[in-house]
């Protein structure tokens, strides 16, 4: 048998569902983006002499004969899977197979999903050889490099020790220089960047991709996991961020560009600078982003319209101010209307970010979250179902607060698998169901919709396209048919 190359790994983000299922996921339908963990970390790996091939199962469902293929003519010493909690499973699955095909082969796990539940992955399950705790990159390269034998002297990894025995090293201490790293290998994704679609009616033109600026987050909030980057928060300097779109637009003629931070404008004076130089030498290149209403002002509103900002999303979550408080920090729905009307008179389309389905929900709060929505100028929304995800604060006494079905496949945020005390499960999806309703045909938004065509054209090819899966959705509120 030939042995195994030691300097080469595959990359594999899972579907997390069966395949035949993936020609009618809504949520696919809807928007592809790619894995920008993934990639990250190829790079990384790329930069440090390791040979790297990925396989991202969500933009290519029949992934599995892709993944043997790979393994019997490469023989890699590793393959690692990069994992939330929908999808996990499947990696299990996948690593399963990998096995059966090459029995010698190390499987290493990541993610969110991975780094909140550390040696429970290992006593579980089996087929798992190596679990990475917090930040991939650093990590993934010294196992590489090191060797599998050599993975107890590295922090931020579970491993299996002798006669069994499961250990975590620790975390560490080391974390990365942002602005050090190398742009993601977004070459490495097979039928980039035209095999992956923005959400839609997110964005004016196409191609479009998505980045990640920064890492962390300043606040904690009850629902949101923070397992792997811990309470650090760091970000890319605005020069960086500049070269970065002047790379995607020169190599993949890039035209719209999604940040996916959580507070992109946290740091007022990077935004500034990175916004004067889309001014002062223009990319062609526009963009949407995630902000909180503190970290915002009109002044840097209109800067950041000139530079091409399309869309801003803020996380409203509830419009009960109660409810609200009980689960963000400086919580201020008065401050976040302000805000939304200033987004709007800036010239930028609005998202809300909302869930549905909060411990202490109830019907009096949702219907408080509908009439607050509905009388602000928003241009969007995302309306999701709660999720206590592992690594989440609210997740370590979740089962006091309601009903947990915590079936990991069925975590999607388009499942109800928490019930809170006091509703139903019957009552949620039909506040739900209403909710969608209501917004959607109100004359405001249909006539926004319709502004699309000249905005967002490729959307609504899109949308006619795929406009029987849409319907199916509307009707049945269930992601796939």
């Amino acid at each position: 048998m030939m042995a195994l190359n030691n300097n080469k790994i595959l990359l594999v983000y899972p579907l997390g569902y069966r395949a035949e299922a993936a020609a009618h996921d809504i949520s696919r339908i809807a928007g592809i983006m790619p894995p920008i963990g993934l990639i990250s970390i190829a790079a990384f790996l790329e930069r440090r002499g390791i040979k790297t091939t990925i396989v991202d199962c969500y933009a290519r469902p029949n992934a599995d004969t892709l993944i043997r293929d790979y393994l019997l003519s490469n023989k890699p010493a590793y393959i690692a899977f990069s994992c939330t909690t929908s999808n996990f499973l499947d990696g299990i699955r996948i690593a399963r197979a990998v096995k059966s095909i090459q029995p010698d082969i190390k499987t290493v796990f990541g993610g969110a999903h991975v780094s909140a539940l550390k040696k429970k992955v290992l006593y579980h399950f089996p087929d798992v050889d190596f679990a990475i705790v917090g930040e991939g990159e650093q990590t993934l390269a010294d196992l590489v490099e090191r060797g599998h034998d050599g993975a107890g002297s590295i922090k931020g990894i579970v491993l299996r020790e002798d006669k069994g025995k499961i250990s975590f090293t620790g975390y560490r201490k080391d974390m990365l220089d942002l602005d050090t790293l190398p742009f993601p290998a977004y070459e490495k994704l097979q039928g980039y960047p035209q095999a992956y679609k923005m959400p839609i009616f997110n964005y004016p033109e196409n191609p479009g991709t998505s980045c990640i600026s920064s890492r962390g987050c300043p606040y904690q909030c009850s629902y949101c996991d923070r397992s792997v980057f811990q309470r650090s928060f760091r970000y890319n300097s605005a020069i960086y961020l500049y070269e970065h779109l002047k790379y995607l637009k020169e190599r993949f003629r890039i035209r719209h560009l999604a940040f996916y931070d959580d507070q992109f404008t946290f740091n007022r004076k990077r935004v500034a600078e990175f916004t004067q130089m889309l001014i002062d030498r223009p990319l062609g290149i526009t963009f949407n982003c995630v902000v909180r209403a503190e970290h915002i002002d009109f002044e840097l509103l209109l800067q950041m319209k000139a530079a091409g900002c399309w869309m801003i999303s803020l996380g409203i979550e509830t419009g009960d101010p109660d409810l609200l408080a009980r689960h963000r920090q400086n919580p201020d729905l008065d401050l976040l209307a302000q805000k939304i009307y200033l987004i709007k008179k800036a010239g930028i389309r609005v998202k809300g970010l909302l869930m549905i389905g909060l411990p202490g929900e109830t019907e009096a709060s949702i219907k408080k979250s509908m009439d607050y929505v509905f009388s602000l100028p928003i241009d969007d929304i995302n309306l999701a179902k709660f999720t206590p995800f592992p690594g989440s604060p609210i997740y370590e006494n979740i089962n006091e607060l309601g009903k947990f079905d915590e079936d990991w496949e069925q975590m999607d945020c388009m499942n109800f698998q928490f019930i809170p005390k006091g509703i139903t499960k019957q009552k949620l999806e039909e506040h739900f169901i209403k909710f969608y309703k209501t917004y959607y045909t109100r004359p405001a938004t249909l006539f926004n919709y319709f502004s699309m065509l000249w905005r967002s054209p490729d959307s609504w090819k899109r949308f006619i396209l795929n406009l029987g899966d849409f319907l199916k959705f509307a009707k049945s509120n269930k992601r796939f048919r």
